[in-house]
């Protein structure tokens, strides 16, 4: 069985995050939380080349509906978020009020509404405090500088970091920036993500590249189950760094996003260790990844990850239950965390100790071979603990 991560031969990423060339951010309260910041803007100099994709959630945020406009064109220089109130579920009222944010930043950025993209997050059902936006907004441009996690640090929820790290790329850079803690399980993108580059590439470029990054990172990203009504993955390309490899970027793009999306799950709401989950050998890839995420969105291998239990039956049960997974249980082969637990249709001698000591630690990796194909797929996600109950029990009022 390879128990390869899909990280190896990994970025030359830089040991603390930087902006491409031409881009800048900025945060600052503006009294949607009691102190915390709850307000950022990305610029890019220059009109940059973009893509992005949403959710696919039958409730949209106006943000979403608004963004799908706006992408159209496939041009960029600015995107504008607000944490702590995600507007959604506020019909032609948050819609205009979307629309009023994006006024209110190219005012302020001097660029035009059509090019920037906004997004929010928070609590659903509640109309955005736009006056709010709207004042705070004033004079946010004279606090644009080059340190991404600035930005970053504005888009937090529940998050307990600032999620944002950048790597090179022949001679230009890629950033990823991000927040997400709960309600993951996307479905073409993730929570909020941006990522932004100076290399030269066209926007029908960065839209299929964008998603086959995607497709094998925040798309099989899940901490919850639960599909946002908010999810938006943007990707910028301003030019400034000229043209680069397009294999070489794509390689790229698809290594960090992998990173975020691990990331992001590391940090799942109350979570302990990150969970990775590869199934090898399935007859078709969609296979494969549904068994991966299976295993993945079990609460019984969440908290058996959480508790530090080898309980081999909990995976047996996830990929067992996959009905439309071809698989034989005398094909099966199952290690976790690098011992073998599963093998010949029975269960191996294995150091029992051993692995609770492992289970223990972080990540915790589970490797299913079902003997079936050629397909294979990773999944990422997180234990379950005490902690994300707390934090969901009383979120509206966090």
């Amino acid at each position: 069985m390879n128990t390869r991560s899909l990280t190896e031969h990994s970025p030359d990423y830089h040991e603390r995050a930087v902006f491409p060339q031409g881009y800048t951010c900025a945060s600052r309260n503006v009294g949607l939380k009691p102190e915390a910041k709850d307000l950022s803007v990305f610029l890019s100099s220059v009109p940059a080349e973009a893509a992005a994709v949403f959710t696919r959630n039958r409730f949209p945020g106006a943000p979403v509906i608004l963004g799908r406009e706006t992408i159209r064109r496939g041009r960029l220089q600015a995107i504008v978020v607000n944490s702590k109130v995600s507007n959604v579920g506020t019909g032609e009222q948050g819609l205009l009020n979307a629309r009023r944010m994006t006024v209110a930043a190219a005012a302020e950025l001097g660029v035009r509404a059509d090019e920037v993209l906004v997004s929010s997050t928070g609590v659903i059902g509640k109309q955005l405090p736009i006056d709010l936006i709207e004042r705070g907004m004033v004079g946010i441009a004279n606090e644009l500088q080059s340190d991404p996690l600035v930005g970053a640090e504005g888009i937090m929820t529940t998050d307990t970091f600032p999620k944002a790290f950048s790597a090179r790329v022949g001679n230009a850079v890629i950033t990823w920036i991000a927040k997400g803690a709960g309600m993951i399980e996307p479905n073409m993108a993730t929570m909020l993500s941006w990522i932004f580059t100076d290399a030269k590439i066209e926007a029908a470029t960065l839209d299929r590249l964008l998603r086959e990054a995607v497709d094998v990172s925040f798309n099989m990203l899940s901490v919850d189950t639960d599909t946002s009504t908010s999810d938006t993955c943007a990707i910028l390309a301003n030019g400034l760094a000229g043209e680069v490899d397009e294999a070489e970027f794509a390689r790229v793009l698809r290594a960090g996003s992998i990173r975020m999306a691990e990331t992001i799950a590391h940090d799942g709401e109350g979570a302990t260790k990150l969970l990775r989950a590869t199934v090898e050998g399935a007859a078709t890839r969609d296979q494969a990844r549904t068994a991966a995420r299976a295993i993945i969105n079990s609460p019984l291998i969440k908290t058996m990850a959480f508790g530090a239990d080898p309980n081999v039956g909990r995976v047996l049960m996830a990929v067992g239950k996959c009905f439309d997974v071809e698989q034989d249980p005398a094909l099966t082969e199952v290690l976790i965390n690098g011992i073998r637990v599963f093998g010949d249709g029975s269960r191996p001698d294995y150091d029992e100790a051993a692995l609770r000591v492992l289970l223990a630690g972080d990540p915790v990796e589970i490797h299913v071979a079902l003997g079936k194909g050629d397909h294979s797929a990773t999944a990422f996600g997180c234990d379950l603990t005490h902690g994300y109950i707390d934090e969901n029990a009383a979120y509206y009022s966090s």
